[in-house]
């Protein structure tokens, strides 16, 4: 038995607004710039199996770990889920990221059956850890990168567990701010939980189920539909990490990419061994990645749920940095790493849906953490992840300056950081001729710069320092990045790509990121704007 199309479609955009309004309620009520500012937070709701059934257009590598973190909830606490309850981990063994991002699990109960669950996930200035911020560059195991929690309860029938929110706070530098974050994602899971029960209220709970299951029978026909219109090959990628913060050698990525008119399957069979420094993965970080890259080579307008995901094999090895086994640095893993599992898989199915395809955006998020006491005595951590430039592509040039593929954040206000830290951010700019030139140009990467006022402690994770993004189709290769500090005398220090580090105060802390890779020859832009210039007046080659 199936509800009506009408119906179903009003309870699925009710599912996805109330995701939206989780994360709407999480950024607004938290105190951390790091949420309120960049937006690194993920909402999402799961039905009463467990299965994801709505998502915010939030962050791509935090949704496409969330099942695993709800599985795990459901394993250890089966029988002790009451109405009332919410549940925290962070564990990246166990269905997290990384460490700082902490997830909280809410169930929903309508008339005391269990309808779903709410479930936000936001990233935390510092959870503890050898290093201001809990992004060590040089981190070799899991106990140097913060507190782990395993899956525990927060909120035990409406009433707030003091002792874990205080463990928690006692772990981090910044402990009234984690305290306001931890309560605004409760806030925004409680929000969904009230929200979810209205909803089932006006249509009923019998309704409600059903829509479930047509919803995420909806994604699955229209992902077949699609799949049967590309062809059955079999193609392998190949990519590379630039190294692991503790060895300089570079660390390959390979897949196997087999397309069926049913059935998709991603192997990394071949994938290096898992490494000593911190670009390790856990399996819900390979998962996310694998779920992004089949929801943008199909149509991203497919409603993202479990169904979408149904004619989706994802082969890895246990005991590579695509699977790592604990205790795994993995900190890296979450931000940088993810990114290359995209640039392999894009590059695999460039070989079979060579016009879908665009070249290699700057394939890192750039993690800038800075850390000390101001000049009141108060510690502070600040993260930010910066954008660079995105890969041309098969029919558009690449975009300048922004954040791509598992990273959808905004940039920190100047103004913000200024108020906020002991920082003056100097420069803000494109960074000239760091794109790829070809028929259709890559993106321009970023510059930032900052000066500290006081002695900081810096931790750097970023990628393509070594390997560049690669064009495609012809297209040349971006700009490669670089990072360096500028001392007060005017001495440049060339800063690996992963390390931690201390700077000084009144030195300079320089960002200079990615370009993206082209798409085409460049004769063929050429060529392309001669002709637009004849018919449609002049236009600005680049």
């Amino acid at each position: 038995m199936n509800v009506d199309v009408i119906t179903r479609e009003v309870i699925r955009g009710g599912l996805e607004y109330i995701a939206e309004e989780m994360g709407i309620i999480l950024r607004n009520a938290a105190y951390s710039t790091n949420i309120k500012e960049r937006m690194d937070h993920s909402c999402a709701l799961f039905d009463y199996k467990g299965r994801m059934i709505a998502q915010a257009e939030h962050i791509p590598v935090h949704l496409g770990a969330m099942p695993i973190a709800v599985r795990s909830i459901e394993k250890k606490f089966e029988g002790e889920i009451y109405p009332g309850d919410s549940f925290i981990l962070n564990d990246p063994y166990l269905g997290g990221t990384h460490l700082p991002d902490i997830t909280i699990i809410t169930p929903i109960f309508f008339k005391d059956v269990l309808a779903g669950y709410s479930v936000s996930r936001a990233h935390h200035n510092d959870i503890g850890g050898m290093a201001p911020g809990s992004m060590p560059g040089n981190a070799t195991e899991i106990f140097q990168e913060g507190l782990r929690i395993p899956p525990v309860k927060l909120v035990s029938k409406g009433e707030v567990s003091k002792d874990i929110l205080n463990f928690i706070m006692t772990n981090s530098r910044t402990p009234k701010i984690r305290k306001g974050d931890l309560m605004a994602q409760l806030s925004s899971n409680w929000t969904g939980e009230k929200r979810l029960q209205e909803l089932i209220t006006q249509k009923g709970m019998k309704t409600y189920k059903l829509a479930v299951d047509d919803i995420l029978n909806y994604s699955e026909r229209r992902f077949l539909s699609i799949l049967s219109g590309y062809p059955e090959r079999e193609a392998e990628g190949k990519d590379y990490m630039d190294g692991d913060g503790i060895v300089d050698d570079l660390v390959e990525l390979v897949v196997n990419v087999k397309m069926t008119r049913k059935h998709v399957t991603f192997d990394f069979t071949g994938t290096s061994e898992q490494v000593k420094g911190a670009i390790n993965c856990p399996y819900a970080v390979t998962l996310s990645g694998s779920y992004y890259v089949l929801r943008a080579i199909t149509d991203p307008t497919i409603p993202a749920n479990e169904g979408l995901y149904r004619h989706l094999s994802v082969i890895v090895p246990e005991g590579t940095i695509l699977n790592a086994r604990s205790p795994a640095a993995v900190v890296g893993g979450n931000v940088e790493t993810s990114q290359r599992i995209v640039d392999t898989l894009l590059k695999a199915f460039s070989k079979i849906l060579p016009d879908r395809i665009p070249a290699a955006s700057q394939g890192t998020m750039n993690n800038l953490i800075i850390g000390g006491t101001d000049h009141s005595g108060r510690p502070f951590t600040f993260y930010e992840t910066i954008g660079g430039g995105a890969g041309g592509r098969p029919t558009k040039d690449g975009i300048d300056g922004i954040h791509s593929h598992m990273t959808n954040t905004m940039n920190t206000p100047i103004e913000e950081i200024e108020v906020r830290y002991p920082l003056v951010v100097e420069k803000y700019a494109l960074r000239e001729d760091s794109c790829g030139n070809g028929r259709f140009r890559g993106g321009l990467g970023i510059i930032r710069q900052f000066r500290t006022k006081v002695p900081v402690v810096v931790s750097v994770l970023g990628e393509r320092q070594k390997t560049a993004p690669w064009g495609l189709a012809g297209g040349e290769d971006g700009k490669k990045g670089i990072y360096y500090v500028i001392k007060t005398d005017g001495k440049k220090i060339i800063l690996p790509g992963k390390t931690t580090t201390t700077v000084n105060a009144e030195e300079l802390i320089v960002i200079e990121t990615p370009g993206g890779g082209a798409w085409g020859e460049q004769q063929k832009r050429t060529e392309k704007s001669i002709k637009q210039d004849e018919s449609n007046g002049k236009v600005k080659d680049h």
